[in-house]
């Protein structure tokens, strides 16, 4: 009796968790329907509906009409998105399984009074749509539409030269944050080769010591690049504290700590690396006098405060010649000085005779911000030699009683790159801000925003300059160091320069004129600014880019079942979208590439001998929305300016509009785009063609059950490779040191990091045995572990 009870209760409470999560599917699908969406939510909502009223009247035609449910699903989501797998289980992981559910005998032998076991014909339509549904899911698992197969070339005809400044540096070092100024970040070093490099063990790990505190700000990250020279590892860690480390064991030589002061209210806490010099005999100062000799070997440390230090690179003790007593004080000149407003986070470029100093801003606070005035000081004493201020009149002119560098002017936050033989330094530069709305911006402070400009390093002055966006209101600057490297074109061997951008293209220009090698024709983009700005008519697309070329639409959204895949069709037809450029709005934009970028500050990395590079592109839309001036939007700031971040609600005090930014997520946080969302991508530079693309990185420590599904996932750092044939990378979301084959892409080998790497690998050798070093020590607006880990492989015996 009670068997039958349950057997008779069972469709009823199916039917009624049917009926609820149909009339969920219909409504929702109604309000897309009305935004202009698709019409199979409410469609399958409503089957649901109807199959669920049909098991509590016990009747197996519930199965039928529930099989055209399954069966209709599959096809509109073949039809939709194809058999791409993760969209496809996005759209059938409630539905298929609810199937399942109405085969299994406890519904069945409820259905028609409890009679007896249905017929195979009332079950059979339902098992086919099942069936259906398994051969359609296992397509898609063995599809990928998203990976690029192929080889980069081993080798060219004719390689070009390495360029001048490797011959500084034995190839066993990494002497500068990219090894060279170049930015190229590849070694010649050829031990670890991709049939060995599964022979990787840790070799050593220090520990930093240095984690964020109670009154750090939530962008504390530890993206340091270690540099090597002769037998001394350097690095600098969150709080700027620098550690000079045995290159063979690990062991702490010295340590310098410049004391930051704990601030809530900084935008950053990090340090991407420190800059090493060598002064020769007989060196002079930029002035002609003779060089001090107290540190003949120098470590440049930029210190977030608004310090540059330099300290003697066997002792740690400071340069006494150096500034005042070894430090530069960065604030001199400008006009406003509100802690945390001016940070140096990356190295600086070091000549003969120059020091280029250049530093990051706070985003999207106000329009009163420091200068983002570019420096150069002698390299030897600190004395100040040149100045270049992007939104000054006279670009050039120093600071005086009277005159305090251009509040506001765009800065230049990331490191720059150097070609000794042009005696060139070249530029990635950022936007005035605040970024997202530029009604104020003046011609003066548009010139060079989101540019890449070329300044001769002995005085400063301007040679030339690409400007990759106009009137930038997306914050699409140039994140990541520039990259040099001698290209093959149709007019021989050119001396080039490759920039990497937000918008996921990559600019490759002339680096003695500025002129592009590859494309990057002016297209029309959409209009229809704020109120009050205005939009450029067009937009430079290189042709050697990442950026998907079609528009999203609402089939790209994604979501862990397919109630958040339809919330997040809903928003996606909430927002405006016309594509790339989009301007921000008070409805709220979706910003793709988004504000993240294609590229961030990890750049590309460049064997110059057989004309490839490396990339890790991602894709993250973004949500833009400007708020109005009210009661929770004061015009003017409080007390003290708001906890430093870069998501959620920016101020933007001076203009009519604060703004809400934030990645486009669905309701359980997981992005609304469908992955892939990173890759690994090889080039040919020689053809200027994406040769192999693979998604990268899995959802191990971002899911809530630790699956290691590769989906491949965001990140922030870059990539490194070798002469032997494998690049590294330690940047994904997911906690791992990665190395692939150059020539495929293909992974050749990974090991577990204990907290996030958001930075970028280098590598060395020592004794005849080569090591690659990685930092791993998370990234808080990443949600990453935290750590303080520097990790050193090298093959085992």
């Amino acid at each position: 009796m009670h068997g039958l009870q349950r057997t008779r209760k069972t469709p009823t409470v199916t039917g009624i968790v049917f009926i609820l999560i149909g009339m969920a599917l219909t409504g929702g699908g109604a309000w897309l329907i009305a935004l202009g969406g698709s019409l199979f939510y409410a469609i399958a909502g409503l089957g649901i509906v109807l199959t669920g009223a049909l098991l509590i009247a016990r009747r197996r035609s519930a199965l039928w009409l529930y099989a055209l449910v399954v069966a209709g699903s599959v096809l509109w989501s073949i039809s939709d998105i194809r058999f791409d797998w993760w969209p496809l289980a996005a759209r059938l992981d409630v539905i298929f399984p609810l199937g399942l559910w109405l085969l299994t005998p406890w519904v069945t032998r409820g259905l028609d009074n409890g009679n007896r076991s249905p017929s195979r014909a009332s079950t059979l339509p339902l098992w086919g749509a099942s069936l259906l549904s398994i051969v359609v899911l296992g397509i898609g698992l063995c599809s990928d539409y998203h990976d690029i197969d192929g080889s980069l070339p081993a080798a060219v005809a004719a390689a070009a030269s390495l360029p001048s400044n490797d011959d500084k540096q034995p190839d066993e070092d990494w002497r500068d944050y990219g090894r060279t100024q170049f930015g190229q970040r590849y070694s010649p070093l050829k031990q670890i080769t991709p049939a060995n490099v599964k022979n990787l063990k840790v070799a050593w790990t220090f520990r930093t010591g240095d984690l964020p505190g109670k009154n750090d700000p939530v962008e504390t990250t530890f993206e340091v690049t270690p540099i090597k020279v002769n037998d001394t590892l350097y690095l600098c860690s969150q709080h700027q504290r620098l550690f000079a480390l045995d290159a063979r064991t690990g062991k702490l030589r010295w340590s310098y700590d410049p004391k930051v002061q704990d601030n809530p209210t900084f935008q950053h806490l990090t340090c991407r690396g420190v800059s090493y010099h060598e002064t020769i005999a007989g060196a002079l100062n930029a002035d002609g006098t003779p060089a001090p000799t107290d540190c003949p070997r120098t470590i440049f440390l930029p210190v977030n405060d608004g310090r540059m230090i330099a300290l003697d690179a066997d002792s740690g003790k400071p340069c006494e010649s150096f500034g005042e007593h070894g430090t530069l004080n960065l604030q001199v000149g400008m006009g406003e000085h509100t802690p945390g407003f001016y940070e140096p986070t990356s190295p600086p470029i070091v000549s003969d005779k120059i020091l280029v100093v250049a530093g990051a801003v706070i985003d999207n606070y106000s329009t009163r911000e420091p200068s983002g005035v570019i420096r150069g000081f002698d390299i030897h004493t600190g004395k100040l030699v040149w100045a270049w201020d992007s939104g000054a009149q006279d670009e050039n002119a120093l600071p005086s009683a009277t005159h305090t560098y251009t509040n506001n002017s765009p800065n230049s936050w990331m490191t720059a790159s150097y070609d000794p033989k042009l005696g060139l330094v070249y530029m990635p530069m950022g936007v005035q801000t605040p970024d997202i709305w530029a009604g104020n911006r003046t011609p003066l402070a548009e010139r060079y925003s989101s540019a890449l400009v070329a300044l001769d390093i002995n005085t400063g002055k301007r040679v030339w300059s690409y400007q990759t966006v106009h009137h930038d209101l997306w914050d699409m600057d140039l994140p990541s160091q520039p990259t040099l490297a001698d290209l093959p074109t149709a007019n021989g061997v050119v001396p080039a320069i490759l920039q990497p951008a937000k918008t996921g293209n990559l600019f490759v220009l002339d680096r003695r004129t500025g002129v592009p090698i590859v494309p990057a024709p002016e297209r029309p983009v959409p209009q229809g600014a704020a109120p009050g700005d205005r939009t450029s008519p067009t937009q430079p697309f290189s042709e050697l880019t990442f950026r998907p070329e079609a528009k999203l639409t609402g089939a790209d959204m994604w979501g862990a079942t397919i109630f958040d895949q339809l919330a997040c069709r809903i928003t996606f037809h909430r927002l405006r979208y016309e594509g790339t450029f989009t301007p921000p709005s008070l409805q709220g934009t979706l910003v793709f590439p988004g504000n993240l970028g294609m590229f961030e500050w990890g750049g590309i990395a460049v064997d110059p001998t057989r004309n490839i590079a490396i990339a890790n592109p991602m894709a993250i839309p973004f949500v833009s929305t400007l708020i109005p001036r009210g009661p929770n939007n004061p015009s003017a700031p409080n007390d003290a300016h708001p906890s430093g971040t870069e998501n959620g609600v920016q101020p933007m005090y001076g203009t009519p509009y604060g703004v809400d930014l934030h990645a486009l997520l669905s309701p359980v946080g997981i992005p609304c785009m469908r992955p892939p969302w990173g890759y690994m991508a090889g080039i040919d530079l020689t053809t200027k063609k994406i040769v192999w693309m693979h998604k990268n990185g899995t959802i191990r420590d971002s899911s809530p059950i630790p699956l290691p599904f590769k989906l491949g996932v965001p990140t922030l750092g870059g990539p490194m490779t070798t002469a032997g044939g494998v690049t590294f990378l330690t940047s994904t979301l997911d906690y791992y040191i990665r190395a692939y084959d150059v020539t495929t892409g293909e992974q050749l080998w990974q090991d577990r990091l204990p907290a996030g790497g958001q930075s970028t690998p280098m590598t060395y050798a020592i004794d005849g045995q080569q090591y690659v070093i990685t930092a791993a020590g998370g990234h808080g607006s990443f949600g990453t572990k935290i750590g303080d880990y520097v990790i050193a492989y090298k093959l085992s015996n």
